[in-house]
């Protein structure tokens, strides 16, 4: 039996799709959360990751170690870097770059025709639905500074931590990637802060760290709250497109 591979970042971004299956077993893969789960006839495996390029291959690996699947799905949050995309947009990847200091480099693995082909299918139910570029990056960058030095013919850009990472290592063990990410963030939202002064050094997110900075730039607490409203709204949009996302995959196996 053909297993679909499951990765995301955060607990925000996969307890909606958790409710919406109801039964999954939880243990543990090397230092990551996995549960395995069961559509119709197809089993899927999901790894909770964590933040950050360096986690999310490494999960990637542990992934591919525990379930040999046969296709993969990254999913998550991301930030729309050009106005178009609003909080619960979805975007299939097509295009998957890693941003460093100012260089881009395309990353191979993406399974564009696939993604193409479920996009279409999605939305025939959901609105909301484009293929488009994701742009991985290890940090928070400015939208604004990214504008300026977007790869050439880019489409739907949408930022995020992970997905070029994963690309990287489903391409280096030849299983094809579907990326989805939704909106969290629109264009217009420029983050007060960075990821840093929220995590440690394994890119945990430490209440601590938070309590800290909020006390040090207490003008980003609205900011806090309406980012906190609109991955609501995401993660329930996302659990959506997941779901028939995985509908469409086990209907190929």
């Amino acid at each position: 039996m053909q297993t679909i591979g499951l990765i995301a970042a955060m607990p925000d971004e996969i307890r909606p799709l958790l409710r919406m299956v109801g039964e999954a077993r939880r243990e543990q893969c090397r230092e990551f959360p996995l549960w395995r789960l069961r559509i119709g006839d197809t089993e899927a495996c999901l790894v909770e990751s964590g933040m950050g390029p360096l986690r999310a291959a490494t999960a990637a690996e542990a992934l591919i170690a525990a379930a040999s699947p046969s296709i993969m799905l990254s999913f998550g949050f991301g930030g729309a870097i050009l106005p178009g995309l609003r909080v619960g947009d979805m975007v299939f990847g097509i295009e998957s770059w890693l941003a460093n200091d100012g260089r881009f480099s395309r990353r191979q693995g993406i399974a564009a025709t696939l993604a193409g082909e479920i996009a279409a299918e999605l939305g025939k139910s959901l609105n909301g639905i484009v293929c488009g570029t994701i742009i991985t990056s290890a940090g928070i960058l400015k939208k604004a500074d990214l504008i300026q030095s977007l790869p050439a013919g880019t489409s739907f850009p949408i930022l995020d931590m992970e997905t070029a990472a994963i690309a990287e290592i489903a391409d280096r063990h030849g299983i094809p990637l579907v990326a989805l990410r939704a909106v969290s963030d629109d264009a217009g939202e420029e983050l007060s802060f960075s990821i840093d002064e929220f995590t440690g050094p394994d890119m945990a997110i430490s209440p601590l760290k938070v309590m800290a900075t909020i006390v040090r730039k207490p003008w980003i607490i609205p900011q806090l709250l309406r980012l906190a409203r609109n991955s609501r709204i995401a993660g329930k949009r996302l659990a959506q497109g997941v779901m028939t996302t995985l509908d469409f995959l086990a209907g190929r196996q």
